[in-house]
């Protein structure tokens, strides 16, 4: 195993245990202490992992993961709720999609073989989506061009922004880095949020789509207020047993709020 697929396996088990232990990391990717110490030196100097005393747990800072990272924490979540956001497609529309990790998941659902989906045309600032597109038997994708930047592989700067002034979509998929009841949708990056809100705008209606991780969480940039996104679809949190998930009260308590700004609220269940 390369090293880089071992720190992404490393990081996927923080992500779903939280804190692990040097000793069980090391039995479960079958290498030495060693070598996990290491990787977590590395995972650490990115900004990705906190060291703690005898293991490691996710950061909680606010520092952006690469798209690499970043789509192999909440699959099961980022999948169910792309299956749900699938539901709101029809034959015929023109479909945006943003940059990001549970879009790129919904791009990967969307296939022309065997479907009753037909004549989509698609809009993405996002080179990952358009290639899940463009796999998946769709050809009418359009790219918004612009400067490329990591970590998301996204498409911004004015010549995105300007592209994508130009066109118009039925239904917009927009990502998020956090949502925040009172501060609204952000970015960690101004460009992206940028290129985001354009693309929010040219769009008849928008589907805000995103896992409970993301609650309550403000990045550096403002994106939207709740009350611009016409449907939200996101999930009802990790059982409380597993020592990362949200109260039940809490869950009930934040959804109700959400409810109240407007949108349509869409929540699968994870069990």
């Amino acid at each position: 195993m390369y090293p880089a697929e071992r720190r992404t396996l490393l990081l996927k088990l923080l992500n779903e245990r939280g804190f692990v232990s040097i000793r069980d990391l090391a039995v479960q990717l079958e290498v030495s202490e060693i070598t996990i110490r290491r990787d977590l030196k590395v995972l650490q100097r990115q900004g990705l992992v906190e060291k703690v005393l005898g293991g490691g747990q996710v950061t909680k800072s606010t520092v952006e993961p690469p798209f690499l990272h970043k789509r192999v924490l909440q699959q099961r979540e980022k999948e169910a709720i792309a299956r749900r956001a699938l539901g709101l497609i029809e034959s015929g529309m023109t479909v945006g999609l943003s940059a990001g990790t549970t879009t790129w998941t919904l791009a990967q659902m969307i296939q022309s073989a065997g479907k009753t989906l037909t004549d989509l045309t698609f809009v993405t600032n996002s080179t990952n989506v358009a290639g899940a597109l463009h796999a998946n038997g769709w050809t009418d994708i359009y790219l918004t061009g612009g400067q490329f930047r990591t970590p998301s592989d996204a498409l911004v700067g004015p010549l995105a922004e300007r592209s994508a002034r130009q066109l118009h979509t039925d239904l917009f998929f927009l990502g998020a880095h956090g949502v925040d009841l009172e501060f609204g949708v952000t970015s960690p990056n101004l460009p992206e949020a940028a290129i985001h809100r354009v693309m929010m705008e040219r769009a008849e209606a928008v589907a805000l789509l995103f896992d409970h991780t993301k609650w309550s969480v403000r990045g550096l940039a403002h994106l939207a207020r709740i009350e611009e996104v016409d449907v939200v679809v996101t999930d009802n949190g990790k059982p409380v047993d597993t020592g990362d998930g949200v109260a039940p009260d809490a869950v009930h308590e934040w959804l109700t709020e959400l409810r109240m700004l407007g949108p349509e609220v869409c929540v699968v269940q994870m069990s």
